[in-house]
């Protein structure tokens, strides 16, 4: 049995995984379609979020194709990003093939910083076909964050 957090409303649920390729698990609480253990196991990054860098930008949004890549732009030396780095693993481990959590060291990759004037870190970029199409400043719950890359996956 595998343990799921609910993307929407947090709550941990009890999956079979020797199920998923029949019924599709739901939360307990909400109702809410769970992402399937191990789905997008066999993809690279999948289960934890990949490094960006400014070289490597273009061709992640690329390999993510029509998936949202949530992008947490941070610095090592960033009390509340060390905070919403558990938060961006656990994205990353439930995401399910669904979409891909990549992590961007704004000191280390500047033009990218400025190409999309990150002032303020954390920020999280949502990416949808190459195309940034929503923004996330501070530090947020894991729920706001989902809730927010769900209305794009």
């Amino acid at each position: 049995m595998a343990i799921i957090t609910c993307p929407n409303c947090g709550t941990k649920n009890r999956v079979d995984e020797g199920k998923t390729n029949r019924l599709q698990p739901v939360c307990g609480k909400c109702g809410q379609k769970l992402p399937i253990p191990a789905a997008g196991a066999a993809e690279p990054g999948a289960g934890h979020p990949i490094t960006v860098t400014d070289a490597s930008l273009a061709g992640e949004l690329a390999r993510a194709g029509a998936r949202p890549l949530l992008l947490d732009a941070w610095a090592p030396w960033c009390g509340p990003c060390r905070a919403i780095a558990p938060i961006m693993d656990q994205l990353a481990a439930e995401s399910g093939g669904r979409y891909v959590v990549g992590k961007l060291n704004v000191d280390e990759n500047p033009n990218t910083a400025a190409q999309y004037r990150i002032e303020g870190i954390p920020t999280m970029l949502i990416f949808k076909g190459g195309k940034l199409v929503d923004k996330i400043v501070g530090l947020q719950p894991k729920q706001a964050i989902a809730a927010k890359l769900a209305q794009h996956a």
